[in-house]
């Protein structure tokens, strides 16, 4: 069986992103996932029950940015062969799996939202003006480098027994930027995070106000939801500018998207289109957010949604 590597991210707090088990679930479509963990190894169990059939842990040095990670890819990449390399879109990987295409000179295929086999060899699957369209791109030669969109994949393997391998890297010796010291900020939040989230309740200019804001967050708790925003919403200050899904914000695929109060403006749809299910809310029946939206709902959000979570609360109960 073809091999697939995929580079795993760990947090700070040694568990693995919540990336993972997509990246995983991706993989299997194209060949054996075998995770490449660069740092700690105590999330090699955890990559195992997320369906890698093997997992190649390497030490890296805690203070060196992304040099050491490329280096082990290398090493990876030297030992298995693999058909493909795939890591997530974030800002950390796409940096690691860039400098490995430049270095091995590999085609490099970003932000996809699937991969597969065919008779000639792998695919990826990108959307494009705005996720109006999916194309496809295949290499013609070497292997391909790609970096798949958090959320995209929502399939998950099945766990597979812990076989763990060290991998032995040589350092390229390349200069590298390193990390003279830093202080950690705590944000504790109940919420999912936005970028990977499985539901995103999001509100836009037609929420009003910062205050009126909070009825979006509290239909995003009913649902366990990440909480998003219209880049309109973030200019207005009703939210950080984190929470801002699409072209220049965050690109999310969930499988619920809720829009409340967004007209849908392109730049918008480009970051959540790809949703499974798609539901909006707004005043205006010619807003162009139910061109695409599943579900649409003309009028007022401040009706609707608050009989919305009286519902899923009683639903509860």
């Amino acid at each position: 069986m073809a091999v697939a590597l995929v580079l795993l991210e760990v947090l700070p707090g040694g568990a693995l992103a919540a990336s993972s088990a997509g990246l995983l679930a991706a993989a299997r479509r194209v060949g054996d996932p075998v995770a490449l963990i660069a740092g700690p190894a105590d999330a090699a169990a955890e990559a195992a029950a997320l369906g890698a059939v093997r997992v190649l842990a390497v030490d890296v040095e805690s203070d060196a940015l992304t040099l050491p990670v490329v280096d082990a890819l290398a090493a990876a990449v030297a030992r298995e062969s693999p058909d493909l390399v795939l890591a997530s879109n974030s800002v950390e990987s796409r940096d690691a799996v860039a400098r490995l295409a430049a270095r091995l000179r590999l085609p490099l295929a970003a932000d996809v939202v699937g991969v597969e086999r065919d008779d000639l060899g792998v695919v990826a699957h990108h959307a494009v003006f705005g996720g109006a369209f999916t194309v496809d791109g295949a290499p013609t030669f070497g292997t391909l480098v790609a970096t798949l969109r958090p959320g995209a994949v929502t399939e998950r393997l099945d766990a597979q027994p812990l076989a763990v391998e060290r991998l032995e890297v040589v350092a390229s010796g390349v200069p590298s930027a390193r990390v003279e010291g830093f202080s950690e900020t705590a944000a504790p939040s109940s919420r999912p995070e936005l970028r990977g989230a499985k539901v995103v309740v999001a509100g836009g200019r037609g929420v009003g106000s910062r205050e009126n804001f909070a009825l979006v967050e509290q239909l995003a708790d009913v649902l366990g939801a990440a909480v998003g925003a219209s880049r309109a919403a973030v200019d207005a200050g009703y939210v950080p500018v984190s929470a801002q899904v699409g072209q220049t914000g965050v690109t999310v695929s969930p499988r619920l998207y809720i829009a409340l109060g967004i007209s849908g403006a392109i730049q918008h749809r480009a970051g959540m289109q790809t949703a499974t299910t798609i539901v909006a809310v707004d005043k205006d029946p010619e807003a162009p957010i139910f061109a695409i939206a599943d579900f649409g709902i003309v009028g007022d959000l401040f009706t609707v949604v608050p009989q919305l979570i009286s519902a899923l609360e009683a639903q509860k109960k």
